[in-house]
């Protein structure tokens, strides 16, 4: 992984992707205790910073081997992204999504022409299951955040952060990242790295699933003891990937954690403030900004809010503790 292969990324991407803005709020400065950017992925195609390394994976392919079709695995909004990105390019796909997920997103990976396997993530393993239907059918499979050109295409979330941070005068800041697999966070990192080393980046997970935190303080892959059971859906993995970790262990600063209560506070804030609608998992950066404010430094913080694929009943719930 390295820069070349991001911005090699970001030229498949061009034309494609939405370049989505940095936007601050003064009632967000004030909660935070310093100037607040955030990067709005939610107002990416299929609601996610996932379409970018989606479409970087499925545009990398030879046009034989992608004919053939792609598999994923899947939560939901990589599910979205990847039977989007392969819908525009004509292809088939089917994807491998936990049967616990929200229904909105299994009714979008569906509405995309995609084949849908729902599989219990307690009892069965999707790595297994994905890894056997893609030998049975000859279909290339599109790893979550484990694979390179994934890893590029988020990067290129990083490319956009840098060149708006640099548009605001901005040449330190923490970069706090929404933080599963550690694909986007890895991304980013390896992008600013080079366009804005002042800007380092900081992974916020949901408490009691902090594989990514525990394994930058321990030096090596730790596993999450559950792999559900908390509303941020979206950036629960097993573990770190073997790729995105090392990637991390070098680039990235320690964890932040935040509760599931916050993750709501969150959503309400960026819905209230900046008009954005933003689902738990992709509110974690945003509020740890918020509500972890001592554990961060400096005089700005950027926060990407990394998806925003919500259903209303868990919408409402968050707009009801601005009561």
């Amino acid at each position: 992984m390295n820069i070349d292969m991001i911005r090699a990324a970001a030229g498949r991407l061009e034309g494609h992707v939405r370049h989505t803005p940095l936007l601050n709020s003064p009632f967000l400065d004030e909660i935070a205790g310093r100037r607040l950017w955030v990067k709005p992925e939610c107002l990416q195609h299929t609601g996610s910073f996932k379409f970018r390394g989606a479409w970087s994976a499925l545009s990398s392919l030879d046009p034989k081997v992608r004919a053939k079709g792609v598999i994923a695995f899947s939560s939901g909004n990589h599910a979205q992204a990847v039977a989007y990105a392969a819908k525009l390019h004509s292809v088939s796909s089917v994807i491998v999504m936990p049967a616990d997920s929200p229904a909105l997103k299994i009714a979008n990976t569906r509405a995309y022409w995609a084949e849908v396997v729902l599989y219990d993530r307690e009892t069965e393993s999707r790595e297994e299951i994905g890894t056997r239907i893609s030998e049975e059918r000859g279909l290339t499979l599109i790893k979550p955040f484990d694979e390179p050109q994934v890893i590029a295409g988020q990067g290129t979330c990083g490319l956009e952060i840098a060149a708006q941070a640099a548009e605001q005068g901005i040449t330190e800041a923490q970069v706090i990242v929404c933080c599963g697999g550690g694909g986007l966070t890895s991304g980013i990192a390896l992008a600013l790295e080079v366009d804005a080393p002042g800007l380092h980046v900081r992974p916020a997970e949901p408490e009691g699933f902090d594989d990514v935190t525990r394994s930058l303080r321990s030096g090596k892959i730790e596993r999450n003891a559950r792999t559900s059971g908390n509303i941020c859906d979206a950036i629960i993995s097993p573990q770190p990937g073997e790729i995105t970790f090392p990637i991390m262990q070098r680039l990235v600063g320690p964890g932040l954690l935040i509760s599931e209560e916050e993750a709501l506070g969150a959503m309400a804030q960026a819905w209230n403030r900046l008009k954005i609608v933003a689902e738990p998992g992709g509110a974690a950066a945003l509020a740890a900004a918020l509500y972890r404010k001592d554990e961060i430094e400096g005089d700005h913080v950027i926060v990407t809010v990394s998806g925003g694929n919500v259903d209303p009943a868990m919408f409402k719930r968050a707009l009801d503790t601005l009561a």
